[in-house]
């Protein structure tokens, strides 16, 4: 008998002791797509909750696939803040919720302005939807009031704290959108060529066109490159903007052709504000 005991208390010590045992007892663990969210998150919640970024920094968005690893911390998620339409979510959102079906899943592209697809809207149909929707303040907004329900739901205690850091992230995302509008002041209706359609949300809030290389996540025709030719020559655009996870070369035949250059820009940077503002510097500057 005291044999038995001895086993079973070494049994429950080693088990008490193994990593993952001691999660729960740790700040609620959230789950976010993209870095930017990250941001948007933790100016509400401060240090509150583990936040854990699925996409990590330099993967691309469209093809990253989750390690091994991962799947260990999705397991001890309260709560994912999904992007909507992000091709990441449509291709593991499944695995994701299957790993951990009590977390809670909460889409961030409800109440949005969408671009893309067809009107009205059906909700479990993320064909065709541009994804870059936190390229708009105006949406960031909309979804800070999301993040500052579920958080408010997980930590009811802290509700007012929260409201007001929601109130002060809001004034945030307000000046940044005064900010932009004041660079681009001069800029309604120019063309901006891009080589992935990121600046889909950007373009329509601040009045420009954008061209993208890239249709429907496919390499361009010919055709559509003697179509963007045509346009940047006509517009006089020398320039092309590529995110940073593509390769370079992938643009630069196309900026030889029109005689421009290539720049590298950032969406996914968790430095959302100021990254907004200097995108909109490059695009009045070129």
């Amino acid at each position: 008998m005291k044999n038995m005991l001895i086993i079973l208390l070494t049994i429950l010590a080693w088990t008490g002791c193994r990593p993952g045992r001691t999660r729960p007892m740790e700040k609620p663990v959230i789950l976010v797509s993209i870095l930017p969210q990250k941001g948007f998150v933790e100016k509400i919640g401060d240090d509150d909750f583990q936040v854990s970024v699925l996409i990590p920094h330099g993967a691309n968005p469209t093809t990253y696939s989750l390690l091994p690893g991962q799947m260990t911390e999705i397991s001890f998620a309260s709560l994912w803040f999904r992007m909507g339409y992000v091709g990441f979510e449509l291709s593991w959102g499944d695995r994701i919720t299957e790993t951990n079906p009590a977390m809670k899943t909460v889409d961030l592209s409800q109440g949005l302005p969408l671009i893309g697809g067809s009107f009205p809207l059906e909700r479990d149909d993320r064909e065709g939807i541009d994804p870059h929707t936190w390229m708009s303040p105006a949406n960031v907004k909309i979804m800070a009031a999301t993040i500052l329900e579920e958080l408010t739901l997980l930590n009811p205690e802290n509700r007012e704290i929260y409201a007001e850091r929601y109130r002060r992230f809001a004034t945030l995302a307000d000046s940044t959108d005064t900010a932009i509008r004041e660079i681009l002041k001069d800029c309604q209706g120019k063309g901006v060529i891009t080589y992935h359609p990121s600046l889909t949300y950007f373009a329509r809030d601040y009045g420009l066109h954008q061209h993208s290389v890239e249709r429907g996540g496919k390499e361009p025709t010919p055709g559509h490159m003697a179509e963007l030719t045509a346009i940047a020559r006509r517009d006089s655009i020398r320039t092309i903007f590529i995110q940073s996870e593509f390769d370079i070369e992938m643009a630069r035949v196309f900026a030889e052709e029109i005689d421009g250059e290539v720049i590298r820009i950032w969406p996914l940077n968790p430095e959302w504000s100021s990254n907004l503002i200097d995108i909109a510097r490059l695009i009045r500057d070129k």
